[in-house]
């Protein structure tokens, strides 16, 4: 029993390096600004997705990005780890996307050049936009099952899985036929480090490029190497309609990014007993810090 895995990542800015220049004037995630990292909840389900490879032969893990050419690193970090087949969705029209243009061009690269899938994995959210929207969109937008915040995969058949999912307060178990989408929390998918074998192999990987795109933009990436062919699909390659692609295609608009910096304004001591304890409480309720 053999099963085809399609995994989404995604090349986030590092959020724990936030500064003011994080946003440009437009609302949109000024990212030469802030260090590019592999969203972390996306590599917990590769590694789910490579947990079924591995006790399943012949099930091949196929991983898909969007963004621009500087992200087939983490597709490079995926092949490393045992992906299969990797692509790179990449064009300057989907810049800029919000969830809906998002979920809307990787709805397009699985129907139209994926085609045949069993099993689509992403993280529960990425920590840029934590919003954890997209994967559910896509799943809407595909049509099939979806399962969230899944911690455990129980079981899993030729036609059902079998997950556990969190959720506030617990736990449940979810059984659904499969073609399923699932997101995956971090509890039980600890991601594998890279294979040497798989590093030496692929370290050379780069893009193929069609006359399509423009000399400033292919430059971006040839600079990276070009060795092992790592697919490229721009919006005609999907069969995506332009106007739903990156900013024409997104509603939300982002109006202000705030670097927040929690500091304590003062200090102050309270004394053990009961009287100061309930004086405290008294305080904090009245400034609205609890209840």
């Amino acid at each position: 029993m053999k099963f085809n895995i399609v995994v989404l990542v995604k090349q986030v800015p590092d959020t724990k390096n936030v500064t003011g220049q994080a946003m440009k004037e437009d609302g949109t995630v000024n990212r030469a600004a802030l260090p590019a990292i592999f969203n972390p909840e996306d590599m917990n389900a590769l590694e789910a997705a490579l947990m079924v490879k591995d006790q399943h032969f012949g099930s091949k893990v196929t991983v898909l990005t969007m963004g621009p050419p500087a992200a087939i690193q983490v597709l490079k970090e995926s092949l490393y780890r045992g992906a299969d087949e990797v692509a790179l969705i990449s064009d300057k029209r989907f810049a800029a996307a919000d969830t809906l243009a998002t979920s809307y061009a990787l709805r397009c690269a699985i129907i139209n050049k994926v085609k045949d899938y069993d099993l689509v994995f992403c993280g529960r959210q990425a920590i840029d936009g934590d919003t954890a929207q997209v994967g559910p969109q896509t799943a809407e937008k595909l049509g099939v099952n979806q399962i969230t915040c899944v911690s455990e995969i129980q079981e899993l058949t030729a036609k059902e899985i079998t997950c556990r999912r969190t959720i506030e307060g617990g736990f449940e178990v979810v059984r659904c036929k499969l073609p399923v989408l699932c997101t995956f929390t971090d509890e039980n998918f600890k991601p594998r480090p890279a294979s040497a074998k798989l590093v030496m192999a692929h370290k050379n990987a780069a893009l193929e490029f069609e006359d399509k795109y423009d000399e400033s933009y292919i430059e971006s990436a040839r600079s990276l190497g070009k060795t092992v062919k790592i697919d490229l699909w721009n919006v005609e390659t999907i069969g995506a309609d332009p106007a739903s692609c990156g900013l024409s295609g997104s509603p939300t608009k982002v109006k202000k990014i705030d670097s927040v910096v929690l500091k304590g304004a003062q200090v102050k001591q309270v004394s053990n007993t009961d009287e100061g304890i309930a004086g405290m409480m008294q305080e904090l309720i009245v400034d609205h810090t609890l209840g």
